[in-house]
């Protein structure tokens, strides 16, 4: 079993119950009502009393007994160093796409870190493989109804995904899938295309399996976003992965599309979606926003470039006529040129702005299409320092990881500007684009 440490506070709200009580930074819950939380599912679930007791030990290690009546489900206004206080649960596959496997050595410890941990993928949506569950964890999953979560499918033959994860459980799926029908849970599942081991006939199947999952007010699978596999040059060099061509995105698209008008009609939901980079690959257009339904898949990058543009277009009707003179670079991807080009067009429209968009691929994962999630410090250094950049730099934040100051290769944003000679400016999302924009 996993030891479960005490839960580290790391904020708290500014007029919660927490913050009257009295608690601070650096105090640790350990237990709620007699029961030590081994995560943020428990704790939320314990805390959902009226009446609560907390045991804390605060930053001298002196422990404390704290009673609070609140209202139920009302909240105590505390945020902690991690969603997990007992042990992440590890992935034991040995996917050959796996992109942790495909990092150069030497980098920060965090990179490397494979988890495949069912809390993760309620809580934030993170892909899972199903495949490292234990009796308890299935039984605390239905427990707590743990629904939905995200599965890593890929095949639904046995062989095929037992091939992929190179794990003998792997070929479970379809009788997991069953459990997950059974209980009344959901899941949203991805498949990773590898050219030449999951696609064609096998792809096919695989998205006819899971369409029959969904049916009921509690489809089993909700959605199946279909990605392409992405490979770098660090990865080892005896996998057996073939990249994924301009031939085979325009192949797999009119695939998808063909199962798209069936499922339409069948299941009254497009169903199966293809990731926006099949798109950028066979260099076709996106599909129109209205097909993205209630965009299910959007964080597996599904529609993800149509939103942003429609999020764009409803700012942009706020743009002001002029500002203060102001010349900017704007880093992107080069996957996202074409598509992105029409944000600029509408920027440069305002009197005294000037954006101009600079779209790299990735030397350095060995990329000739990159997207801008995947550009590193550098790259930026070698694609920009060449250039006039003007008043700075602006850097969607994607490419820091969870929001560090970090690039995936380790360079830190202050080392860049440095290096550049000019300042960078992080933006998460269009409204912090368009306000450095134009303030």
């Amino acid at each position: 079993m996993n030891a479960t440490n005490p839960a580290k506070i790391t904020k708290i709200l500014k007029g919660s119950i927490a913050a009257e009580i009295g608690f601070e930074v650096g105090d640790k819950i350990l237990s709620i009502n007699g029961t030590r939380p081994r995560d943020l599912i428990d704790y939320q679930f314990l805390c959902a009393d009226e009446l609560l007791e907390l045991e804390v030990i605060d930053t001298t290690g002196k422990t404390h007994h704290v009673e609070i009546e609140k209202d139920y489900d009302e909240g105590l206004g505390l945020e902690f160093d991690s969603a997990l206080f007992d042990n992440l649960i590890q992935c034991n596959n040995r996917c050959p796409f796996c992109f942790i496997d495909q990092q150069p050595p030497g980098k920060r410890e965090s990179l490397y870190f494979k988890d495949d941990d069912y809390r993760l993928s309620f809580l934030y949506g993170s892909y899972l493989t199903l495949t490292n569950l234990s009796q308890k964890e299935w039984a605390r999953i239905e427990q707590m109804r743990l629904s939905p979560l995200y599965v890593s499918v890929h095949a639904t033959e046995p062989e095929i995904r037992t091939r992929l994860l190179k794990n003998p459980r792997a070929g479970e799926i379809l009788q997991q899938l069953k459990w997950f029908q059974q209980k009344r849970l959901q899941i949203h599942a991805q498949v990773v295309v590898c050219p030449e081991i999951n696609d064609s006939q096998h792809l096919e199947k695989t998205l006819l399996d899971l369409a029959s999952f969904h049916k009921g007010k509690i489809p089993a699978v909700a959605s199946v976003a279909v990605v392409p596999v992405g490979l770098t040059k660090f990865r080892p060099s005896e996998d057996e992965l073939i990249p994924v061509t301009k031939e085979k995105a325009t192949e797999v698209i009119a695939q998808v599309q063909n199962l798209q008008t069936k499922f339409r009609t069948s299941l009254k939901s497009t169903f199966a979606w293809l990731a926006d980079e099949w798109f950028l690959i066979a260099g076709q257009d996106l599909p129109l926003e209205s097909h993205y339904e209630s965009y299910p898949q959007i964080d597996n990058g599904v529609g993800s470039i149509r939103s942003f543009l429609k999020e764009f277009d409803l700012a942009a009707q706020n743009l002001p006529t002029q500002v203060t003179p102001r010349k900017l670079t704007w880093v992107v991807g080069n996957a996202v040129e074409k598509a992105f080009q029409p944000i600029v067009e509408r920027l440069n429209k305002v009197k005294n702005l000037e954006i101009t968009m600079v779209a790299l691929c990735s030397n350095y994962w060995g990329q000739s299409i990159t997207v801008t999630g995947l550009l590193t410090g550098e790259d930026l250094l070698s694609g920009l320092q060449q250039k006039y950049l003007g008043d700075g730099v602006l850097l969607p934040a994607m490419m820091l990881k969870h929001g560090d100051t970090c690039f995936l290769d380790d360079m830190t944003v202050t080392e860049l500007a440095s290096k550049l000679s000019t300042p960078i400016l992080p933006v998460r999302g269009i409204a912090e684009l368009i306000e450095t924009c134009i303030k």
